[in-house]
């Protein structure tokens, strides 16, 4: 087929990559304009507009997708189906309409579920065991598209947001080629989607990583893996901001404990204990300003924790 790609972040190069190496024509790369990053605040290409010049296909990036010449230039490219992996701008009717085949967009969740920009850290956050891809038909709601094919991921104990990202970047990418060939034969089978059972997967922000000891060990722990790599989880040692980069929840005894949530319980020589609002959180891995990610055993060689130290939320 002759593809059209849109696409920005890590997360799409995969698929991009998959329609290559199978022999589709990607005649276009369309991906956000690029952005200045860096204490040089030097500019900085997207992902999949490296991945594309690598491959010698031609790159366009507008600022606005709906404006009528951006509309015109992708018609110009007669393609036969658009490709859309985490582009993060919203498709006008006249794009999405352009080809013989529509837009296709590759989905990290299990739709209906986790609509919305967010979906691999949100299963984690809201305590999924499995979530997957999902290849649509885009329609003009948001991931409301009727679904074509699904593949399953399990959630492991010990997932972050970044493993889980590159585990469904590769399941997408399969799910793509899977997905165009049963177009092309024919044999693709639409399902609408219905009312979706989760919130809508919202945008992560910096402030969401900022624990509050008062909620239970299990939760904070997915707060945790869900925001590593980014925007990660934090809390407040006196001055200091602590990155939490591994945690575990770990049962408490049913006596009751007079610890105020945040208080350090028990220092050991690879890790520290803290009581939440249910329970009790192992910290193992952590970062502090200025250095970076260490084992927690290295930390307490370095710095004295003591036994009643108060994490806080900050101010």
């Amino acid at each position: 087929m002759r593809v059209i790609f849109m696409g920005t972040p890590d997360f799409a190069v995969g698929t991009l990559e998959a329609l290559i190496q199978v022999g589709h024509d990607v005649c276009l790369a369309v991906t956000q304009p690029d952005k200045p990053k860096g204490r040089g605040k030097e500019m900085q290409f997207t992902p999949v507009k490296e991945a594309a010049e690598k491959h010698g296909i031609p790159v366009y990036q507008p600022v606005k997708v709906r404006q009528p010449e951006c509309v015109a230039e992708l018609r110009g490219y007669k393609a036969d189906v658009i490709v859309v992996v985490a582009f993060g701008q919203i498709l006008p009717k006249e794009i999405l309409d352009m080809t013989p085949y529509g837009c296709i967009n590759v989905h990290a969740s299990l739709l209906p579920k986790y609509r919305g920009a967010a979906p691999i850290q949100w299963s984690i956050l809201c305590g999924e065991e499995v979530t997957g891809v999902t290849t649509m038909q885009m329609d003009e709601g948001l991931d409301t598209g009727d679904m074509i094919l699904k593949s399953e991921v399990l959630i492991t104990e010990e997932e972050t947001g970044e493993s889980l990202h590159d585990k469904l970047a590769a399941a997408g990418a399969a799910l793509c080629v899977e997905t165009l060939e049963a177009l092309k034969d024919g044999t693709a089978v639409f399902e609408h989607q219905g009312e979706s059972p989760t919130p809508y997967a919202k945008m992560l922000h910096k402030k969401m990583g900022n624990i509050d000891w008062s909620q239970p060990a299990v939760q904070i722990e997915r707060l945790v893996r869900g925001l590593n790599s980014w925007p990660s989880a934090y809390t407040h040692w006196g001055d200091k901001v602590l990155k939490i980069w591994r945690a575990k929840a770990v049962p408490q005894e049913e006596k009751a404990c007079t610890a105020a949530p945040g208080t350090v319980l028990e220092v050991g020589k690879d890790c520290f204990t803290v009581q939440t609002g249910e329970g009790i959180l192992r910290i193992s891995e952590l970062q502090i300003p200025g250095k970076k990610r260490m084992e927690t055993s290295a930390f307490l060689r370095g710095y004295t924790l003591e036994t009643g130290t108060l994490f806080t939320c900050g101010s």
